[in-house]
């Protein structure tokens, strides 16, 4: 299936995915808010809309690549949103990481509109998305799956089929917990080493080849130890994903003593004044804390 393809929500993530769709060939219109993110879609070779609802009505597929859930229900169904739209598109493709009960609610509520909604969450950064190293895990009906498959296939080498809606999102947390416990876990063990006396590079290189290894090391030591904190992914956004883990973990009964010091060390590091910078900045905030 080829065509012209939507998309809302144009910042690190979404930049990247119509970079990667523009360098294939696709037709891509795409709103945001700020409108500075509208003019750089135009200088990339796309197209700005006025809104989600003009965005919808010149696009059968329309990808979402916003900050949570609730976002996502005024882009769809809030004033001037897709649904607003003369024709609204069949397919709308939610890359947001959001919460799986409202977004399960959302899909079943346009599903009634003739509307297919996959919740297909991302693991891995911005830059990730644009090297075709991220990978998509996605939820809802298999048909619409496979007629966006072309979309899958220029976004990403790797990309999961996990069954009804919600299971992308709910993959998506899982897998969060996992990967924001092995930054936070190597910028404490770089700042252990770091005053053991040991050289901080040289003990990044060893992990990597020890069974401690896991891909933060490749992704984010670098950064951690260079101090480049330029945002690929930020640490405000990942606060909102492990609130969401806690909640559902809540819901479900079980305690995650570990993903609650983890909340701890991001809302410091927000009250530090980091919340724009990149996830690898965690180590800031280790570094901070002393023993009293």
């Amino acid at each position: 299936m080829t065509g012209k393809i939507g998309l809302v929500g144009l910042g690190l993530v979404g930049t990247a995915i119509a970079e990667r769709l523009l360098a294939k060939q696709f037709a891509v219109v795409g709103f945001d808010i700020d409108s500075a993110k509208c003019d750089h879609l135009e200088e990339l070779g796309g197209k700005a809309a006025g809104s989600p609802g003009e965005v919808a009505q010149e696009a059968d597929r329309v990808i979402l690549s916003l900050p949570d859930t609730e976002i996502v229900r005024q882009v769809v169904e809030g004033p001037t949103g897709i649904l607003e739209a003369k024709t609204p598109p069949t397919y709308i493709v939610d890359t947001t990481t959001g919460d799986p009960e409202e977004t399960i609610a959302l899909a079943k509520r346009l599903t009634e509109r003739g509307i297919y909604f996959l919740d297909a969450t991302i693991s891995g950064s911005s830059q990730q998305v644009r090297n075709k190293e991220a990978v998509f895990m996605a939820g809802g009906d298999k048909a619409a799956f496979e007629t966006c498959m072309d979309i899958f296939e220029t976004l990403t080498e790797k990309v999961f089929y996990l069954g009804p809606s919600g299971n992308g999102s709910k993959a998506k947390l899982a897998s969060n917990l996992i990967l924001g416990l092995n930054r936070l876990a190597l910028a404490e063990g770089l700042v252990f080493a770091g005053k053991l006396g040991l050289d901080p590079e040289a003990f990044l290189e060893l992990l990597k080849v020890t069974p401690a290894y896991s891909a933060a090391m490749d992704t984010k030591g670098k950064k951690m130890l260079s101090r480049d904190f330029a945002p690929e992914s930020r640490i405000r956004q990942h606060r909102k994903d492990v609130s969401i883990i806690l909640k559902y973990a809540e819901k479900a009964g079980q305690d995650l003593p570990l993903s609650s010091v983890h909340l701890d060390v991001l809302e410091q590091a927000i009250a530090a004044g980091d919340a724009e910078l990149d996830n690898a900045a965690v180590i800031r905030e280790i570094e901070r804390r002393k023993r009293l």
